[in-house]
């Protein structure tokens, strides 16, 4: 409970780092060494490697930072909150396309960018093959996994993810592609969403007319209640704070926080950290 309240470890103004990531390196093992708020820099470390940006492409205190802020700053938040964060922060836009994502143009026959879409499912959220609550695999009568989404459904999860573009510089005018910025989240710009009709999980359907930010509420709630999400993240977060291979039944009780904090609550990640580590 102190740790919860405990003030969050610095890193330093991206403007006052310099080119290299070098500092920006040093001043994670200061924190992870000498913050006073070890919880929440082991479960933010944690998060990095789940919702990964790697500094191999966002290779500058610029670009980095204020992603690891963001980590930081949510990580004993709801999970649905993390995860729409997360979606919006320009470094992740960059990371994986999601930024400058246009909708198709049959006039030169280009489709939306599937990068996001895929990766958001595969890897942050619901895996690929449907989980029972304790982490392993269902299947089907023959014996095999059980997909969770095909391509039909990463090509209309695409479609939601257009129209957002860089966050605007302070003093800027609003275009279709901003300018490289990565302060405060990503900004739509409607003329560039695409409004038809999109078919997402287990047969959702988003209607056509949708802005883009009524859009993305919809994927995001879409995916965010989907059975998967709570053993696919539990037991990835059991693996990075306590134990590579926890027994499906550790899974199975984390999972059951996830899905209800005792509260009513999907997703409160303060309860599931606390539910792994105190289990």
């Amino acid at each position: 409970n102190e740790q919860l309240t405990a003030p969050i470890s610095p890193y330093p103004d991206p403007s006052t780092t310099g080119f290299g990531l070098g500092q920006v390196q040093a001043r994670f093992f200061v924190n992870a060494v000498h913050g006073q708020d070890q919880l929440r820099q082991r479960v933010a470390f944690a998060l990095s490697q789940i919702f990964v940006a790697s500094a191999v492409e966002e290779n500058t205190p610029t670009q980095l930072v204020p992603y690891l802020q963001l980590l930081r700053k949510d990580a004993f938040v709801n999970f649905r909150q993390l995860m729409e964060d997360v979606t919006l922060s320009p470094t992740m836009g960059e990371y994986l396309d999601m930024r400058n994502n246009d909708k198709a143009n049959p006039a030169t026959d280009t489709r939306a960018n599937e990068n996001y879409a895929r990766e958001l499912m595969q890897l942050f959220t619901i895996g690929l093959s449907q989980l029972n609550q304790d982490g392993s695999l269902q299947l089907d009568a023959s014996g095999n996994p059980i997909p969770t989404y095909d391509q039909t459904a990463i090509q209309n999860f695409a479609k939601v993810y257009t129209g957002w573009t860089y966050p605007t510089k302070p003093g800027a005018t609003p275009q279709k592609h901003n300018p490289a910025y990565y302060i405060g989240p990503m900004v739509a710009y409607e003329a560039n969403h695409d409004t038809t009709s999109k078919t997402l999980l287990n047969g959702l359907v988003v209607p056509a007319g949708g802005t883009a930010e009524s859009d993305l509420k919809a994927a995001l709630d879409c995916i965010f209640n989907h059975p998967n999400v709570a053993p696919f993240i539990g037991k990835q977060l059991i693996q990075h704070l306590v134990t590579s291979n926890p027994s499906p039944a550790y899974v199975s009780r984390i999972s059951a926080v996830f899905n209800d904090d005792g509260a009513g609550v999907r997703g409160d990640m303060w309860a599931v950290v606390k539910a792994i580590l105190l289990d």
